[in-house]
């Protein structure tokens, strides 16, 4: 009876790992510049009306709360003996609710959703200079995706520091700004892996 060899696992070293992600980026590098033209595009159509975005969005949260709330409760109307159901329940139609309030009156959910995407886009800002400051191993436009996470943070504050004035128009800036600099991140960022192709 023959005896097979069992595979040995693959140990990678960081090199061998740097230099995988690279070969991986560099080989998709279309991929990276058309999402960065795509978001660049949308970033500037979101800044250009920032009201309307702000609307939007808060209309798109509310439906997303509503449908959430609807699937919820109907996955619990039929396990009526799961632990907790009262309180998944009453969260469910709380969602729900919600969702309505925001779809029949967008403006009421501007001045709270906008606070939800300054503390969101604050972390977006932080993880964006610790993503920019890791892709350094693999790219030299790295600082690009540093810069994209600064420009998030002053804008942070700029919402912040106009509170709540800001409320109106703060969704779209944000959405608007934060999109067009995460595509030109990307943009740059695929230059620089296609050059290392």
């Amino acid at each position: 009876m023959a005896i097979q060899d069992e595979a040995l696992p693959i140990v990678l070293t960081p090199q061998a790992l740097r230099g995988r992600i690279s070969a991986t980026l560099a080989k998709h590098w279309k991929l990276l510049l058309a999402q960065g033209i795509l978001l660049e595009i949308l970033g500037v159509l979101a800044f250009s009306l920032p009201l309307v975005t702000s609307l939007a969005v808060s209309i798109l949260v509310g439906w997303l709360f509503f449908v959430g709330g609807i699937a919820r409760v109907g996955i619990l109307l039929r396990a009526r003996h799961v632990p907790g159901y009262g309180w998944s329940m009453a969260g469910g139609i709380l969602a729900i609710v919600i969702g309505t309030l925001l779809v029949i009156n967008p403006f009421r959910g501007v001045l709270t959703l906008t606070m939800v995407l300054t503390i969101l886009f604050f972390v977006e800002g932080i993880s964006a200079i610790f993503a920019g400051l890791d892709f350094r191993h693999h790219a030299r436009n790295w600082g690009w995706l540093l810069f994209s996470g600064v420009a998030d943070l002053v804008l942070v504050f700029l919402i912040w520091d106009g509170w709540p004035g800001t409320a109106a128009w703060a969704i779209g800036v944000l959405a608007g700004v934060n999109l067009f600099m995460f595509g030109l991140s990307l943009v740059m960022l695929s230059f620089a892996v296609r050059q290392r192709a």
